[in-house]
Parts: C-alpha cells; sequence; structure tokens
C-alpha cells in the first residue's frame, strides 16, 4: 500500500514516533537521555512547535506536538535527529545508521483523543513491564502531568488546563484518568494508527483534516473502483472540494 504524504498543519496535535535502528537501542546512559530532552527543547523553540507530552525509551521517543508554524514538526524533528546522531557518534565513537528510516506520525482529533494518547505515552514504562510506578521513570511527561514536578519543555494544551482551574485540581483529575485500565481496543487502534501514519479520529474529523489540506487523507480500498453512472458527473460524496481554502495554515510532505 502507498502512503500517504505526511501532513504538517498548523495548530493540530500529532503523535510522533521515531525507533531505533532494527529496534535496537538509541539511548544508552542518563546523560543520553538527558541530552536528547534538551536538544528537543531547543529544537522545539527553534521551530515553533508546543511539546505536550512524551517519553523516551531505551530504543524509542514518542511525542505528542502540535507545529505554530508550516512545517514545524517535520523540521524540528530532522533537526533533532541530526543534532542527537551526531552527539552519539562523537560520545561512542560510532558511525552508521541510529534511526530506523524517517519518523512516523499522526494527526490527532485532540477532542476525542488527546488526553487518551498523553496516557497511551505516558504508560509505554509500565505496560512494557519497566516500572511498577508511574513515578518511577523519570524520562517522561508525567511527572509535570501528575504534580511532581513542574517540567519546562512542557506545554499545556487547552484541553488539560480545562481538568482544573488551578494546577492542583488539574493534576488531581489528571490522576484520577490512570485509576482505570487502558482500554485494549483504544490501544490497539492508537498503535494501528501510528503505525500506518493515518489520522486518529473520526470520519468528520478525518473530513475536515481533508478539505484543510485539499487531498485525500484516507487509504484507497482495495479492489477494483465501482464505475460511475452516466449523468453522475463521476464524482462521489466523498470526493474532495478541491476549490475549498484551507481554514488553517499546513503544509503536506511527501519525505
Amino acid at each position: 500500500m502507498a502512503r500517504l504524504p505526511r501532513l504538517n498543519l498548523i495548530d493540530v496535535p500529532q503523535h510522533i514516533v521515531q525507533t531505533g535502528h532494527n529496534r535496537l537501542a538509541c539511548f544508552f546512559d542518563d546523560e543520553d537521555y538527558d541530552f536528547y530532552l534538551k536538544s528537543l527543547h531547543v529544537a522545539a523553540q527553534q521551530y515553533q512547535v508546543q511539546i505536550h507530552a512524551y517519553v523516551l525509551l531505551q530504543n524509542m521517543v514518542q511525542v505528542i506536538a502540535t507545529p505554530k508554524v508550516p512545517a514545524g514538526i517535520s523540521s524540528m524533528m530532522q533537526s533533532l535527529g541530526r543534532r542527537y546522531v551526531q552527539y552519539v557518534n562523537h560520545r561512542y565513537q560510532r558511525s552508521g545508521t541510529l534511526w530506523g528510516g524517517r519518523y512516523k506520525s499522526s494527526l490527532i482529533d485532540s477532542d476525542a483523543f488527546l488526553l487518551s494518547c498523553y496516557r497511551y505515552v505516558e504508560l509505554r514504562p509500565f505496560s512494557l513491564g519497566l516500572v511498577e510506578d508511574l513515578s518511577e521513570y523519570p524520562w517522561s511527561s508525567f511527572a509535570h502531568h501528575s504534580g511532581a514536578a513542574n517540567n519546562e519543555l512542557i506545554t499545556d494544551h487547552r484541553l488539560y488546563l480545562e481538568l482544573g482551574e488551578s494546577r492542583e485540581d488539574r493534576c488531581n483529575a489528571y490522576n484520577q484518568l490512570f485509576r482505570y485500565s487502558f482500554d485494549s481496543r483504544l490501544q490497539d487502534y492508537i498503535a494501528e494508527t501510528i503505525g500506518m501514519g493515518q489520522i486518529l479520529g473520526g470520519d468528520k474529523f478525518k473530513d475536515e483534516i481533508e478539505r484543510i489540506a485539499n487531498q485525500r487523507v484516507r487509504p484507497l480500498r482495495r479492489g477494483r473502483p465501482k464505475k460511475s453512472h452516466k449523468g453522475s458527473g463521476g464524482g462521489t460524496d466523498s470526493d474532495v472540494d478541491k476549490s475549498a481554502k484551507p481554514a488553517l495554515g499546513g503544509t503536506v510532505n511527501a519525505d
């Protein structure tokens, strides 16, 4: 299946995943994790991207972020990737590939899925059996959202801020979300969506993204296309209106 072009739309959150080459480690000690986070902070500021949540695992990075300028996320990830690879190669006297190809990304219907994506990302250390308590894992944004620490890398999204009037209220409400097991079907859906680089959202959200981007965002169905009836103009209800003007700024990357 041909991959869909990557979308970078202003003010639309994205779930970003980058893995080590052949799933091999890309972090080797605490100093490496710390350097990556500092580099992420610098790149996010430089390319005007808001970081909302993240987790760094030994062979994987997951980030939820919102670009404030066209191509902000792609520029941030390219800059960050180059800087971190140079750091690792210099520190460990190595050469060659570190990352397993280009990063994957998925646009998020924030009202429906954003906080679920926060939980999905921050639960990874627990889901993988690395810790029994999320507060024990230092390389994620959970401490910020749960109230254990303030993280200057994080820009709180509107939906997180709406959890309560004060920081204490928001943190308490956020912690309540983790009292319940993460729905396995939702977990699989998020994993499948990011794995295929598709949009995390319903038909209404996808329709809006297609209108903004002026292009198809759904994979083509398998099989031969149905013949159109004469006099119908050859169109369908799902055709994208090519004359529609984007309501939001954005770019389409085919990288």
